[in-house]
């Protein structure tokens, strides 16, 4: 080639340039910098307009100039100017192939370099090793790199080079896979990598998946080849590490280097940024900066970016002066960094300032912005954005409509979603993962849950994260079905879950407390792998926990490969809502020694464990620790110290918390009024549950469980219906919570009726709502009621626990059912698995004592596993003051006083104990030691409403505006009563007014005050209603008996043990003052059933009180007692009691009398003598024969004659002793064996003769009834329709006898009236013996 004949030393330089003057140069310019290179470059570059004269001295060509287009019609200028070289028979060389090879490079032209590469093959010159690099670099260049390989083959030797020549191609290509195969060859031929081999080939390495061992491999080789230390070969290994999440072998890889430049930093910063170690970034560019290596852009972006994950806000504004000092404030990257920071920081106009003043704006610096503006509900101005983003030509991305997307999902607004989801549809990626997820979002919260799932279903995508989403929303409805069949669906698909899939369908098992299924799902997490994940294992300890399986729950935690606040919380958590409080605390406790530091929901559930036990001690410093951990404002916590505070009491640390609290919601209001409300400030909880209603906060479910429960603790059903009313009218009245508070609610404001009403109206019942139902009988004395729903309870399948026995045991105490109750105790361990607590052995204690068994409640005492507490032995000293029974109620006070012996009550029950028993001397001591041991009485005191104003009462108060109206009302009052036999018991004073010393009106108790208050104040229609804070006295109890009969008024007083009821002549306490019958006690032997039965229901509807005695079966007259008892409240002794005693024993009749002497306190006065057939082998006369004369004629004479005897003995001489037999006298056809029943009545008849003539003049009266026939269960027995009808045939009146009628007549001749009647046989329904 003719330039090859130009040389470019000595005298040829001069040659040269004075053949080409127009380069403007002249000979001494030229330097030996301007080489041949550099010349071959311009003359590529030139060629075309160059003139070569120097040419035309030569003769060896024409001009180029001269070359016509049709010679070089079809080739390039450079395939051209080889013709016209060889036509001018110029030999072309290597270095001229090398010119012309440039020239295509610099073209672009593959197709005149492949031709240039013929020739070169053509004329010899394929081993020259320049040439077969430049044919590489044109054919990578220009992306052929198979033909890059086939010159690479070609090649006869190559070096380090020529391999990276090959490879650098393969990766700007991005075939990863085909350069990690390169360097395998290269290493199996022996090849020698350099720096930039490795650094090639470690990219590769970051943009493939590659087995990380290879990796490991690559680094050991760099090691061997001593490149260890080099920042060119270790920048992209750090990079690597990074991006795979080996952060240690980053780190030392980056310690070991000698020169770090800011590639290394950046490597490392951004890795530690993006793999969650944002810290840890901020420090090492800390240390950057201290080490004065000047940060480039795209650092400064990487560290603000870790400012913003961890929301540093302020030392990201501080970032941004720098920033500023450096001049990097115009730099893309960074602007982008600064509009995410101030935007996440909810600074936009920072933000959007950013924003303008970036001079190069791309797509990423308006997804930011626009993100940030759609986080903080701007969605307008963030649509605007959009608008304005393709208006600037930037087409907008998958992150700009998920953003967008995300921002029309928190607003709800679903059209401006809708025509997004169409531009994502029109744009063509609406199939991105990103796009699918955030509209998939965008359905769900909007709660079109339909499109949801039809969008679901018609997406190709396979995308968990789809399924996923799904599964949280069926799950939000806790619609468990639908949420198993998409995770059944999602399996048979073949997806496989993730750690995400699995905590959805087990948080929907939590919601809906589906345990079973639960349990299959964490079976699956075990056999795919997760049961050690610790996401999956905190939402399995909090389903567990929250079921309560807590040990199950602490298992799992217990196996975590490491610690996780998150974990640690919902376990801790889990104890607390199970009132597992001491566990919670030491779980919390271990918590912090193994150095895990708690978070906002640990504390506040710590702080809950310790308001459910009153620990505020524990509390105070737990209070201390969440504001040094920088909780003081969180708003958990807040309302979990409101608690704590409210509930121990501190009235004032509880409204400090309150008021602390910035944001109070419903659950701060509700804290404070359930805690006030548990700690005994019941009144300030209803103000406060007003103040709530005046705030406008909304109030929900336990707002009004809490307000309903303080109204019930102070018995103000006033504003109870009040709220009631409004529990109606926010529709939570069908609520079963809400039900159970106002069932108790009305129970314990005395509303009885109303509480039977709202449970019999709730659609569905739970334990809480049979034991609120049970308990509220128990307390207003319908023990009956109380016990027949116990059993219903039990029928229909729920069942009871301590507080259900607590309620049935009272029920039967103040019934007198002292066996059943008895049974029912037994039954709490042997039936139902439950440990009786100390309240259940005091109820026992309550049974026996007031049936008057005050030996047996002793040893009961003396048995019992536990030790007693002072109220057993309180319960046993009151009923021994009620009994007089000073031996026992001496021991019972030993204990109490030992045990408190501060306790006023104690020594007040020990003195009415002395009083009663007119131990005045012993009376006089128990108060002296009072006053010794400065121990004061607590002051009895009364309340009630008026007119929305509550009015309290005190002992001879005088202090109420109307106390002159009062006390003038009450002695009216007392008048009255005293006209219809009202008697002062001056023992109920307990001997504080001695006669004639002091005025009586001082000691006028504080109930009758109120009463007469009432009385006076309210309108007839209105109940009244009473409360006391000590228990009612026996006088202040007769005296209301006769009040709300005189005035026809309903009286309710709530003490400290129970309700009474007095409501005239319909009352559960009717006075008994004006029955013939008052207070007299009676016998029927043979009163559980037939003519017995109906006497017992007369004898004590009359006022008497009655002993029922049976021979065998106590079932019946068990039964009967119960029933008596429950028609009547009164505080002292029962009304009816049921003994067994075989009357043809001499010594059981004794034992009999003695018994109901024992029971009633007071001696017999009349017997009523039903005993016939009591021997079981004759349960009805159907089936005696005349063999059984003897056994039939000597039961039936012998038990009437023992206890007729026996009466007369006893029965006082005051004119009211009566003995009464009956004889059933048979009509029509004798049956066999009726002939020895006949008989034994007839000698009962004369019998009854010869005893009333013996007692004339004791007056004390003996007759007998002697009925025909009566329809009652025993005659029925046995006898066939045939036979009855003979006897109604037979009967003189053409009829069965009524019990009553027969009832009627035995009343008449017990009571006072029947003293004129005295030794008569009186036919009842013509009842003659045949």
């Amino acid at each position: 080639m003719f330039l090859n004949q130009i040389s470019l030393h000595g005298s040829s330089t001069y040659f040269f340039f004075n053949h080409f003057p127009f380069l403007k140069l002249k000979p001494h310019q030229i330097s030996l910098k301007h080489t041949q290179k550099n010349l071959q470059k311009y003359f590529i570059r030139n060629w075309r307009i160059l003139r070569l004269d120097c040419l035309h001295t030569n003769a060896v060509s024409h001009s180029f100039d001269d070359l016509s287009i049709e010679e070089n019609e079809g080739n390039s200028k450079e395939v051209a100017f080889l013709h016209w070289m060889e036509n001018r028979g110029i030999k072309a060389n290597h270095q001229t192939f090398l010119w012309l090879l440039d020239g295509c490079l610099n073209s672009g032209s593959l197709e005149e370099g492949k031709k240039l590469h013929g020739k070169i093959l053509k004329m010899g010159f394929s081993n020259e090793h320049f040439l077969s690099e430049k044919l590489m670099d044109i054919y990578i260049a220009l992306g052929d790199l198979d033909g890059a390989i086939k010159v690479f083959d070609g090649m006869p030797k190559r070096n380090v080079f020529s391999w990276n020549k090959v490879i650098s191609g393969f990766a700007s290509n991005k075939m990863n896979d085909k350069v990690l195969g390169f360097y395998s060859r290269m290493v199996a031929e022996n090849g020698n990598p350099n720096e930039s081999t490795f650094a090639s080939i470690l990219k590769a390495c970051t943009g493939s998946n590659v087995w990380f061992q290879y990796v490991e491999q690559i680094h050991a080789r760099i090691i061997r080849d001593g490149f260890s230390f080099s920042s060119f070969v270790c920048n992209p290994l750090i990079d690597l590490y990074m991006k795979n999440g080996f952060i240690d072998s980053a780190k030392k890889l980056f310690d070991k280097l000698y020169v770090k430049d800011t590639v290394s930093w950046l490597a490392m910063i951004s890795g530690l940024s993006q793999n969650g170690y944002e810290e840890q970034a901020i420090l090492l560019f800390f240390e950057m900066h201290i080490a004065g290596i000047l940060p480039t852009p795209y650092v400064f972006s990487s560290v603000l970016s870790a400012c913003t994950k961890i929301e540093f806000f302020k030392l990201g504004e501080q970032l941004h002066s720098l920033v500023f000092k450096l001049g990097f404030s115009s730099e893309t990257y960074v602007c982008n960094a600064l509009v995410t920071l101030y935007s996440r920081s909810g600074n936009l106009v920072s933000a959007e300032l950013i924003f303008s003043n970036t001079l190069l704006r791309d797509g990423v610096t308006y997804n930011s912005l626009i993100s940030g503006l759609a986080q903080c509900g701007y969605s307008d101005r963030a649509l605007e954005l959009f608008e304005r983003m393709q208006h600037d030509c930037l087409k907008p991305d998958c992150v700009t409509v998920a953003s967008l997307l995300g921002a029309c999902a928190s607003l709800g607004t679903l059209f401006t979603g809708k025509q997004l989801h169409s531009y994502a549809i029109k744009a063509g990626f609406s199939t991105d993962l990103i796009v699918e997820g955030s509209l998939l979002d965008l359905y769900v919260k909007c709660s079109d849950i339909d499109t949801a799932y039809e969008f679901f279903s018609t997406t190709e995508t396979v995308n968990v994260v789809l399924w996923n989403v799904m599964l949280v929303v069926y799950g939000q409805l806790d619609n468990l079905s639908e949420s198993f069949h998409i995770f059944r669906q999602m399996q048979i698909e073949g997806l496989v879950p993730n750690q995400f899939t699995y905590p959805s369908i087990l948080r929907t098992c939590t919601s809906v407390g589906a345990f079973d299924l639960g349990e299959q799902i964490h079976s699956q997490v075990i056999k795919t792998g997760f049961q050690y994940d610790v996401y999956v294992c905190s939402v399995l300890i909090d389903m567990y926990a929250k079921l309560g399986k807590l040990e199950t729950a602490l298992e799992i935690l217990r196996r975590l490969p490491e610690e996780d606040v998150v974990s640690w919380t919902a376990m801790i958590a889990g104890y607390t809502q199970h009132d597992m409080f001491d566990e919670a605390l030491k779980l919390f406790g271990d918590m912090q020694n193994q150095g895990i530091q708690s978070d906002n929901i640990g504390l506040s559930s710590a702080i809950s464990a310790c308001a459910g036990i009153q620990a505020l001690s524990q509390g105070r410093q737990i209070h201390a620790q969440s504001f040094l951990s920088g909780f003081s404002d969180d708003v958990s916590i807040g309302n979990a110290l409101v608690s704590l505070y409210a509930r121990c009491g501190q009235r004032h640390d509880a409204y400090t918390a309150f008021k602390k609290i910035d944001k109070k919601d419903n659950i701060s209001w509700n804290a404070l009024i359930s805690g006030l409300a548990q700690s005994g400030f019941c009144e300030e909880a209803l103000q406060v549950f007003s103040q709530m209603n005046t705030a406008g906060v909304e109030t929900n479910l336990y707002t009004f469980i809490s307000s309903v429960s303080a109204a019930a603790n102070t018995a103000n059903l006033k504003q109870g219906k009040q709220i009631h009313a409004r529990i109606i009218k926010k529709g939570y009245d069908l609520e079963t919570e809400v039900s159970n508070a106002l069932t108790t609610l009305y129970a314990k404001c005395g509303s009885i009726d109303d509480a039977e009403k709202e449970f019999s109206e709730m659609p569905e019942k739970n334990g809480i709502s049979w034991n609120a139902i049970i308990t509220g009988y128990s307390q207003h004395g319908s023990g009956i009621k109380a016990i027949n729903l116990f059993e219903k309870m039990k029928e229909v399948g729920v069942r009871p626990n301590h507080i259900t026995f607590v309620g049935v045991l009272s029920a039967c105490s103040h019934v007198g059912l002292v066996e059943e109750g008895l049974g029912y105790f037994d039954s709490m361990s042997k039936e139902h698995g439950l440990v009786p607590k100390p309240e259940h052995y005091n109820c026992v204690v309550d049974l026996l004592s007031r049936a008057g068994l005050l030996c047996r409640a002793r040893k009961f005492i003396e048995d019992m596993p536990i030790e007693p507490d002072a109220i057993i032995w309180r319960t046993l000293l009151s009923a021994c003051a009620v009994h007089k029974n000073v031996d026992i109620g001496e021991f019972a006070a030993y204990h109490l006083l030992k045990l408190e012996p501060q306790d006023s009550a104690s020594y007040v029950l020990l003195s009415n104990l002395y009083a009663v028993a007119r131990k005045w001397d012993s009376r006089d001591c128990t108060r002296q030691m009072m006053k010794e041991r400065g121990v004061k009485k607590e002051p009895a005191q009364s309340w009630i409403e008026v007119k929305s104003s509550i009015h309290a009462f005190f002992v001879g108060d005088r202090l109420h505006p109307l106390a002159k109206k009062i006390y003038e009302h009450l002695e009216d009052l007392n008048q009255q009563a005293a006209k219809i036999g009202y008697v002062q018991d001056r023992y109920s004073l307990f001997s504080d007014v001695e006669q004639g010393e002091k005025d009586p009106t001082v000691y006028i108790h504080s109930e009758k005050l109120a009463i007469a208050f009432g009385l006076l104040s309210l309108p007839s229609a209105i109940p009244v209603r009473v409360i006391k804070n000590l228990r009612v006295c026996k006088d202040c109890h007769n005296w209301i008996k006769f009040v709300s009969k005189i005035s026809n008024r309903p009286i309710i007083v709530r003490d400290a043990y129970r309700f009474h009821h007095f409501e005239a002549e319909t009352s559960m306490e009717v006075s008994q003052s004006l029955l013939p019958l008052k207070d007299r006690v009676a016998i029927v032997t043979g009163g559980s059933r037939g003519i017995g039965h109906a006497i017992v229901n007369h004898l004590q509807s009359l006022g008497a009180r009655v002993a029922i005695n049976y021979a065998s079966n106590s079932t019946q007259a068990d039964l009967l007692a119960s029933e008596l008892n429950a028609s009547c409240t009164t505080d002292h002794h029962p009304q009816a009691v049921a003994i067994k005693a075989d009357v043809s024993d001499p010594e059981q009749v004794k034992l009999l009398f003695d018994k109901t002497e024992q029971e009633f306190g007071s001696k017999i006065h009349i017997l009523v003598n039903c005993a016939g057939i009591m021997d079981q082998k004759y349960p009805t006369l159907a089936n005696t024969a005349v063999e059984d004369w003897d056994m039939t004629f000597n039961i039936n004479t012998k038990g009437s004659f023992l206890c007729c005897r026996e009466a007369a003995r006893r029965l006082t001489r005051d004119g009211r002793g009566r003995i009464i037999t009956i004889s059933t006298s048979l009509v029509g056809s004798l049956l066999p064996g009726y002939a020895a029943y006949v008989a034994s009545k007839a000698a009962i008849e004369s019998m009854t003769k010869i005893l009333a003539k013996e007692l004339k003049g004791t007056k004390i009266t003996a007759n007998c009834v002697a009925p025909g026939p009566v329809a009652t269960e025993l005659f029925f027995a046995g006898k066939t329709e045939e036979t009855i009808q003979r006897f109604v045939d037979g009967c003189p009146l053409g009829r069965l006898g009524e019990p009553k009628d027969i009832a009627g007549i035995v009343g008449f001749l017990a009571s006072d009236a029947g003293e004129w009647t005295n030794g008569q046989v009186i036919r009842v329904n013509g009842g003659v013996v045949v």
